[in-house]
């Protein structure tokens, strides 16, 4: 599947990414000991929102922490149309979200494993440091 990922559609990227972003942030609460399912679902509403992985996204392509190859990745996330936008998060928001879960779908079907890991890891301390649930800390980077 390695070199086929290339030829994969931002879309279907984002599809896999948002799986595989909601696994990680899942198993990162219950390493936390959150246990309750009503309080894990809320915690992991903080860090899966558009507007928490938008804030992330473009905070990385602000501090230049991505490769060419993964800002080419995120550029056809942010571009890919998908026909339908969610009421509650602004369009350029959306798209940047898109674009995160693109970069994380990308990384996993690619088997790059520690990139995508050494990511995830800091998109959740970023998210947890910026209050970024709602959006608070969406530009202040």
């Amino acid at each position: 599947m390695e070199q086929d990922v290339k030829q994969l559609k931002s879309l279907a990227l984002a599809y896999m990414g948002d799986a595989v972003y909601e696994l990680y942030v899942r198993e990162h609460l219950l390493q936390q000991g959150q246990v309750k399912p009503q309080q894990l679902h809320q915690q992991a509403i903080r860090y899966v929102s558009g507007k928490a992985q938008a804030t992330v996204v473009r905070h990385w392509l602000k501090v230049d922490k991505l490769t060419a190859e993964e800002v080419r990745v995120v550029t056809r996330g942010r571009n890919a149309k998908s026909g339908s936008i969610p009421k509650n998060i602004r369009v350029q928001t959306y798209r940047y979200s898109t674009a995160f879960e693109a970069l994380i779908g990308y990384l996993y079907l690619g088997n790059d494993k520690e990139r995508l890991e050494q990511l995830i890891e800091e998109a959740i301390q970023l998210t947890e440091r910026s209050g970024t649930e709602y959006g608070s800390g969406a530009d202040n980077w």
